[in-house]
């Protein structure tokens, strides 16, 4: 298992970020890029902010995951 590098040591200048078509542009959605092997997350809200990273193999567990439902009760307004 490799270790993730550190994302406040790293460069995004050159991810080329993508959000959901859904997002109905309101800015009120996550947004991808890629970062060599990794995938870079950020809130498009705060793109000044630093980005989480992600394998894609945890990409791909969060996607079955949401696919399947599992996190549908964080989409319901409280």
């Amino acid at each position: 298992m490799s270790t993730k590098p550190n994302p406040a040591e790293l460069d995004f200048s050159g991810v080329v970020w993508e959000k959901s078509p859904d997002s109905g542009g309101n800015n009120d959605c996550m947004e991808f890029g890629e970062l060599g092997h990794l995938v870079a997350v950020r809130d498009s809200k705060r793109p000044g902010d630093t980005p989480q990273l992600y394998t894609r193999g945890e990409i791909r567990a969060m996607l079955s995951g949401a696919k399947s439902g599992f996190f549908d009760k964080y989409a319901v307004e409280a």
